[in-house]
């Protein structure tokens, strides 16, 4: 076996160790606890599929946290051409949380379209377009940049309908050329590489989980 840390420090006989506080080394690699549940972000790049199984044999993200020290799996989509911050993790309650449709967790999204984009479309966007025979819920839509063939938008929807920025700008008559999620609630992607993943703090954790629980709550009152 090779050395072993607790915490930064060699381990000698006799170290007692919490295992939901303290951080154990062998050989320079984390030891995981049984059981443990385990919260990610990744950033995820353009041409990984978020599927656990794909028949074309494409890349899936599961291959970006091979080295995460347990088997964990993506909370909701982000198809295969867009990028940007996917949650991933092992903890089921968790995950049904953060996608349950009476507690979707805000999103926001970069969106690239390949023209300007009118006043019209604009509100369009925000007030909610048809999409697969239903309505989207409002959004907030604003302009980041715009210049001649190109408008750069920043987009926060509520819910998680399958390549709903892509067919909600379609329904206006945008291209979308280039997709990448930000954030979702307070949790954002920051300067995290991409293909890089880390883990949420437990701050983090407490924080999607109360957004996503409070907006249950004003639902049902």
């Amino acid at each position: 076996m090779g050395k072993v840390k607790v915490n930064g420090r060699q381990a000698v006989i006799g170290d007692k160790v919490d295992p939901r506080r303290d951080l154990v080394m062998v050989a320079g690699k984390r030891v995981e606890q049984k059981g443990e549940r385990m919260y990610v972000m990744l950033h995820k790049p353009r041409g990984f599929v978020t599927t656990m199984r794909d028949e074309l044999g494409r890349r899936d993200v599961t291959q970006l946290v091979k080295d995460a020290g347990a088997r964990i799996y993506p909370v909701g989509r982000l198809d295969k051409d867009s990028e940007g911050l996917l949650l991933m993790t092992n903890d089921g309650e968790f995950a049904n949380l953060m996608m349950h449709p009476r507690g979707e967790v805000p999103k926001t999204y970069r969106v690239t379209v390949r023209s300007k984009i009118t006043d019209s479309q604009l509100t369009a966007l925000s007030t909610g377009v048809e999409i697969d025979g239903r309505h989207t819920l409002p959004a907030l839509v604003r302009i980041l940049q715009e210049e001649e063939g190109r408008a750069v938008l920043e987009m926060i929807i509520h819910e998680g309908r399958n390549r709903q920025i892509r067919k909600m700008c379609e329904a206006v008559g945008l291209e979308v050329v280039r997709l990448k999620r930000t954030a979702m609630g307070s949790l954002r992607l920051g300067m995290l590489p991409q293909g890089r993943w880390r883990r949420l703090t437990q701050q983090e954790i407490r924080d999607l989980i109360k957004t996503a629980k409070g907006k249950k709550e004003t639902e049902k009152a």
